[in-house]
């Protein structure tokens, strides 16, 4: 029974430990979530503030496989280039050393009990509990989060320690890690098969840490081990990668053969030392001598490796090559392109990191919204010109902003089950609306279109008094909307301002020249079937300014709350 409760309480505490990790990235997520857009626009600078990127952010999130998915799916969405791409990889595997270093404070403070994380690991749950529940403000919360987090991250350690501890003189573990540090290959493998299951190199190292605490790791065992644990980090971003397009694909090959290169250049200065040193290999290493090996080896690797950065990005070119014009056409037709390039622009990869998602979503509500604008312009040119060839363009840029609509409420509604602010989750609200509002212009645009036709097939052209009376009202409709989308893309108060006034003076001036068209009717100076068709045609253009107002109405309600 004593050994079922030990392995129990072993359980327990790696549930613990990951479970403490994950509320901590989380928790650190948040907090600079706020951030990171700044931290990713580095990107375009230079590669070594790549690599510090991905250091950083990867120091964050707790995982350099997890980075790494982003990362694809970045290059997937066209938010990054390759070689900006390989800079992140090398940082990120600098920036997952953190755990480890994480790990290490308990053997740290083993000197004196009062320096050991685990000794404040329940006031830190008990204090991020309390603050969670009751605080109000986001930031509190989030503080919380983080300490709850840190406290059973360091809790779960102490478990898995305590339930190893009475079992460590057992001849199990000093001659399965003999053999494993005897056979590099069976190491690198173990490090593999653990970390891609726990999908974290860095929970993966940390339950290296708490064996080698217990003093049952040998030198040479740990580092074959953790060498496998930096391949293993890959599997994730492979797996993901799958279904992506083949720049997205190079990017998770680039980080295989990152990792796989230092592997083997460590792998093989090991096994010689260890041939020359074999006292050296069977010393039993400390859970602070892993996390020193683990940061030297991802330092020197990208040090090593940094110059050959392009070198690397050609080689995943000449391993995931192009595919053959013919077969590119039997894949897709030209109908297919534009969802296909939008479908990228929305990979779910980028939800690792919400406040990234964030904004990618409102940059791609701006895209939609231009696209609205020129499908309403393109409509006024029609009308005035009686032109099928810009009712057929109309028509298919409808098809377009429909194909936004749909991909965009679909991922909005992915970006709001994330772990967001307040604050972020109101913004996301809004671009729903933003949404719904842009789409019902492009419906108004083709409402248009269908009217053009009807003139068209009709052979109905307006007076020239009419068609100067509609140009103003089609002046101010299309100015309005101009500065509603602005005021969605910027925030600004001014452009909100100018939507409400022009949208009273496109209300009175619809009214105006819906009276003065009424009387021409009355007068017998305009055809009924002309008429109508005018008539309609101001309908649409004031609901037009109705929808620019929606948009305003949910930028002034942020700027408010602000």
């Amino acid at each position: 029974m004593n050994a079922i409760g030990s392995l129990f309480e072993f359980a327990g505490g790696i549930g613990m430990f990951l479970y403490g990790m994950n509320r901590m990235a989380d928790g650190m997520q948040k907090s600079a979530g706020s951030k990171m857009k700044s931290l990713l626009g580095y990107l375009t600078r230079n590669r070594f503030l790549a690599v510090l990127v991905g250091a950083l952010i990867t120091a964050i999130i707790q995982s350099s496989g997890a980075t790494t998915v982003m990362v694809v799916g970045f290059v997937n969405a066209g938010l990054m280039t390759l070689v900006q791409a390989v800079g992140v990889i090398m940082g990120a595997n600098i920036g997952t050393t953190i755990t480890a270093w994480i790990v290490s404070l308990g053997q740290i403070g083993d000197a004196v009990k009062v320096l050991q994380p685990s000794f404040y690991a329940p006031l830190l749950i008990g204090i991020g509990a309390f603050v969670s529940l009751f605080a109000k403000k986001d930031k509190f919360k989030t503080a919380g989060e983080l300490f709850v987090g840190i406290g059973l991250l360091f809790e779960g350690l102490e478990f898995m320690s305590s339930a190893i501890s009475p079992y460590t003189d057992a001849p199990i573990f000093s001659e399965a890690f003999k053999i494993v540090g005897s056979n590099p290959i069976l190491g690198i493998v173990i490090g593999i098969v653990v970390t891609a299951v726990l999908q974290s190199s860095s929970a993966s190292v940390g339950i290296l840490q708490t064996l080698a605490m217990n003093g049952v790791v040998t030198t040479n065992a740990a580092i074959f081990i953790t060498l496998g644990q930096n391949i293993g980090s890959c599997v994730t971003a492979l797996i993901s990668s799958a279904g992506t397009s083949r720049t997205a694909k190079r990017a998770a090959c680039m980080h295989l053969l990152f990792n796989i290169a230092g592997s083997l250049l460590f792998g093989t200065a090991g096994f010689i030392l260890f041939c020359i040193r074999p006292d050296i290999a069977v010393h039993n290493i400390t859970s602070v001598e892993i996390s020193i090996f683990h940061t030297f080896f991802n330092i020197t690797c990208t040090i090593v490796m940094f110059p050959f950065a392009k070198q690397l990005v050609k080689l995943s070119g000449v391993i995931i090559p192009e595919k053959t014009e013919s077969e590119t056409e039997k894949l897709t037709g030209p109908d297919d392109d534009f969802e296909r390039e939008i479908g990228r622009h929305f990979d779910d990869r980028i939800l690792g990191q919400p406040s990234v998602a964030v904004e990618r979503a409102e940059k791609e509500v701006i895209n939609m919204a231009r696209l609205a604008y020129d499908n309403i312009e393109t409509a006024s040119r029609a009308v005035r010109e009686n032109s099928q060839e810009l009712v057929d363009k109309i028509y298919q840029v409808e098809q377009q902003v429909d194909c936004y609509s749909k991909y965009l409420t679909s991922y909005l509604i992915k970006v709001d089950n994330q772990s967001l602010s307040d604050k972020q989750h109101f913004l996301v609200n809004n671009l729903f609306h933003a949404v719904i509002d842009i789409e019902r212009v492009s419906d108004h645009a083709e409402n248009l279109a269908d009217l053009t036709k009807y003139k068209i097939d009709n052979d109905i052209v307006f007076s020239q008094r009419g068609t100067e009376e509609l140009r103003e009202l089609w002046d101010k409709v299309l100015c309005c909307f101009d500065r509603a989308v602005t005021a969605r893309d910027t925030a600004d108060a001014a452009a909100v301002r100018d939507v409400y006034r022009i949208e009273e003076q496109v209300d009175d001036l619809e009214e105006e020249l819906r009276d003065k068209h009424i009387r021409r009717l009355s007068d017998g100076k305009c055809l009924p079937s002309s008429g109508v068709v005018y008539l309609d045609i101001l309908s649409n253009l004031e609901r037009i300014s109705d929808h620019a107002k929606n948009i305003a109405e949910c930028v002034q309600e942020e700027i408010s709350s602000n």
